[in-house]
């Protein structure tokens, strides 16, 4: 990992904020296109649900067309990642050059357009929005619970116990979106961020342990962001393969 590390360091400065712009309008256009385009069929294989789609909630009729009932949920994930500290790092970059680098390796590779520390002014207008990133966490932890609760079910296809290619893929996936909820910088915060001596409150030791626990999944919460964006578009498009009859859903125990 360290030589990919080195070698991904050596690539032009431009390489890193084009692979942003790149992977996350091919996200946000496949996620748009299957949850106003294309509702999954869960008729044939009731086990599976779309991580898209979960939970389920229903629609009521009198709502125009092009709001689906996925909708309903899909703003708070998408809130969640739109709002999270290293995305908001990641597309000011990528998509508003603000900074495309930081001010002092910019001086050294002679890029006379970073932004200084002078000049920044925080997130003004519309991106004062991103102060509201904890009260989407609060709501993540609900869609994390349903994820799991749909990853259980997939082991237990008509009331039997089964073990498919399909299960392990929904628990890889939940255990990925799970890591990269419970890395937030907010809910590192919110359990000892603001402790300056664990010792002196109640369930100090407690507090501790989890501030370090959470520490730990922080320090790679870039990588947690983008492993579980691909497991989710991975699960997604496994659905509607074996939906469509283009690969079967192979058992592993049943």
């Amino acid at each position: 990992m360290s030589s990919v590390a080195a070698a991904w360091k050596r690539l032009p400065w431009w390489v890193e904020p084009m692979s942003v712009v790149f992977v996350l309008t091919a996200f946000g256009l496949y996620s748009a296109t299957i949850v106003l385009l294309y509702p999954g069929d869960s008729e044939q294989f009731p086990q599976y649900l779309s991580p898209f789609y979960s939970p389920p909630i229903g629609r009521p009729d009198w709502l125009p067309g092009f709001v689906t009932a996925p909708l309903f949920v899909l703003w708070i994930p998408l809130g969640f990642r739109a709002t999270c500290y290293y995305y908001r790092k990641a597309y000011y970059r990528a998509f508003f050059w603000d900074p495309p680098a930081c001010s002092g390796k910019a001086q050294q590779l002679d890029r006379p357009w970073a932004e200084s520390t002078e000049s920044y002014r925080g997130e003004r207008a519309l991106f004062v929005l991103n102060n509201i990133h904890r009260y989407f966490l609060y709501a993540s932890f609900v869609v994390v619970a349903f994820l799991w609760y749909d990853a259980v079910l997939t082991f237990f296809p008509e009331g039997g116990f089964g073990v498919k290619v399909g299960s392990l893929i929904w628990v890889f996936n939940v255990t990925l979106v799970s890591a990269y909820t419970f890395s937030c910088h907010s809910l590192r915060h919110l359990v000892g961020g603001r402790v300056d001596c664990f010792s002196c409150v109640r369930g100090g030791n407690v507090r501790r342990k989890a501030y370090n626990g959470i520490s730990r999944l922080n320090a790679k919460h870039p990588q947690w962001a983008w492993v579980s964006l691909f497991s989710l578009l991975l699960t997604d498009v496994y659905f509607r393969l074996i939906s469509a009859g283009v690969i079967p859903d192979l058992t592993i125990i049943g």
